[in-house]
């Protein structure tokens, strides 16, 4: 006996929002959806997911996209591989790399520790493996960073008084 594991709905050009106590929170759109008898959703043509002010006034806060993604809705947890870029807009912070996740309950994103990670700002441009940040991608912490970074200049030493 053959058993279908295929998806049981494919959907085109979509875009769903998702919301908390009347205000918008982000919104998901991808050019191909399959969801799954268990309730996982697959992008496999690419995902964009677009985060919004908290105070609900529409205004885009950071865009994550990806090449493929995929919703695990047990975990509550999304996945996206493949030219993942962050982009927060306030800040002029990117970050690019090739995994990424979003935990939607615990509204944080991270990659594996051994996943590298670049961090582009005005000011730095950051490279190490492993990063973690909250989900408007406003602060962040790279678990092992390399490269060169630019120190914060010091003020200078007050003179002495006479």
């Amino acid at each position: 006996m053959l058993v279908y594991k295929g998806p049981l709905m494919e959907s085109t050009n979509v875009l769903t929002l998702y919301s908390d106590s009347a205000k918008l929170k982000f919104q998901l759109t991808g050019p191909l959806q399959q969801q799954f008898e268990n309730g996982d959703i697959i992008y496999p043509k690419g995902v964009k997911l677009t985060f919004y002010s908290a105070d609900g006034k529409k205004t885009v806060v950071n865009t994550m996209t990806a090449k493929y993604g995929k919703s695990d809705k047990a975990k509550s947890l999304y996945t996206m591989r493949g030219d993942v870029q962050v982009i927060n807009i306030p800040q002029e912070q990117r970050m690019n790399t090739e995994e990424l996740f979003f935990d939607t309950n615990k509204q944080r994103i991270y990659t594996d520790s051994a996943m590298f990670v670049k961090v582009t700002t005005p000011t730095e441009y950051l490279t190490g493996y492993g990063l973690t940040a909250n989900q408007n991608f406003s602060r962040y912490r790279i678990t092992r960073p390399e490269g060169i970074f630019a120190a914060p200049t010091a003020a200078p030493a007050p003179k002495p008084t006479k």
